[in-house]
């Protein structure tokens, strides 16, 4: 059997990306599940990852060029897992401690500076601490909080995994 290709793995990274993305829009235009303001960070966070992944896909670089597009969509799904992180906690304090609820993204970013929606959006409001959706047990930010570490793993292992593939390559 033989091993995947760094291009065919950045290939298969793109379309799971692809695929969690299709799936918030799903739950948004299908089953009417409107994304609070972390849920909208989550998704340019994802949008994010897979164009990295795209990217190191179209290029096909070698060694280091792979390991730079590793990094890189290490820091994007590592921005991922703070926001998703972020979000799931603010879904598990106590019902007394959840913020109100705040003006929509849309405002904010009309009246607000970028810097002070960021600030306000990542204090939490109530919209974003209510849960409307489980699978598995999992609320909506703890199963995308696990999709972005999945994808922190794969590129940390494609990290390694590059040398290996390339080593093999130049010895056939």
């Amino acid at each position: 059997m033989k091993a995947l290709s760094c291009r065919s793995c950045n290939c298969l990274a793109f379309f799971a990306a692809v695929g969690a993305m299709a799936f918030a829009l799903y739950l948004e235009h299908v089953d009417g599940l409107e994304p609070c303001p972390l849920c909208v960070f989550q998704r340019v966070a994802m949008i994010a990852t897979a164009l990295i992944f795209l990217t190191a896909f179209a290029h096909n670089p070698k060694i280091i060029g792979q390991r730079i597009y590793s990094v890189l969509a290490i820091i994007a799904s590592g921005t991922g897992v703070a926001i998703a992180a972020r979000h799931s906690w603010l879904q598990h304090l106590p019902p007394d401690e959840v913020p109100a609820c705040g003006p929509g993204l849309n405002y904010l970013l009309e009246a607000f500076p970028m810097v002070d929606v960021f600030q306000i959006v990542f204090n939490g409001s109530g919209e974003c601490a209510s849960i409307s959706w489980r699978f598995l047990g999992l609320t909506l930010p703890e199963a995308t909080l696990l999709v972005f570490v999945s994808f922190i793993l794969f590129a940390v292992f494609q990290f390694f995994y590059t040398k290996v593939c390339h080593l093999k390559e130049t010895t056939q």
